[in-house]
Parts: structure tokens; C-alpha cells; sequence
């Protein structure tokens, strides 16, 4: 199911060339890994959907922390993707 989300995709040319970057961690999470996406410019409830859109592309839970949306498990290359659909720059991040 493909949703069209118009608030989501960058606006500027300033925002579509900034570095979005989609990296692992496992730090604090005793030895489970989450996929983190930083870097966006969006607005507290876009970061929500946002992340409800990664949530149900991917098929597993997560959350928005500040102005990072952190999904659980290795979902880096799916993400990066999709934010390239979206019109930014993504990037992974880390090994």
C-alpha cells in the first residue's frame, strides 16, 4: 500500500541536498540492533508519520527520538530507498 504524503518530501533545494543518514546501533539496547534515520528537516508530527510509514514498510516497531526515528532491526537499505523516493540524500551510515 503506497501512501501519498505531500509534507514529507523536501520542499527546498537546501533540504533535498541535505546529508540524511541511515545508520545501526546497538548501544543501550542490550545487543539488539535498531536502524537510526537522522538528519531530517522535518517538523515533530511529519518525523511521526514518517516513521509510521518506515514502521509499516518494514513490518517492525520503532519510535521517534528528538529529531531521530529509530526502527528496530537492520532495515538500513529499505529505508535509504524510500527516502530516495522521497527526495532526499540519503546515505547509509557505519559499517
Amino acid at each position: 500500500m503506497q501512501y501519498d504524503l505531500p509534507a514529507m518530501k523536501p520542499s527546498s533545494p537546501l533540504a533535498r541536498s541535505l546529508p540524511v543518514r541511515v545508520g545501526r546501533e546497538t548501544k543501550g539496547r542490550g545487543g539488539k540492533g535498531v536502524t537510526l534515520v537522522t538528519g531530517l528537516p522535518l517538523a515533530p508530527a511529519q518525523l511521526e508519520e514518517l516513521a509510521r510509514r518506515f514502521k509499516r514498510r518494514c513490518g517492525s516497531g520503532g519510535t521517534v527520538r528528538g529529531n531521530t526515528i529509530e526502527i528496530q532491526g537492520d532495515h538500513r537499505d529499505e529505508l535509504v530507498a524510500e527516502l530516495i523516493a522521497l527526495g532526499y540524500a540519503a546515505k547509509r551510515s557505519g559499517g
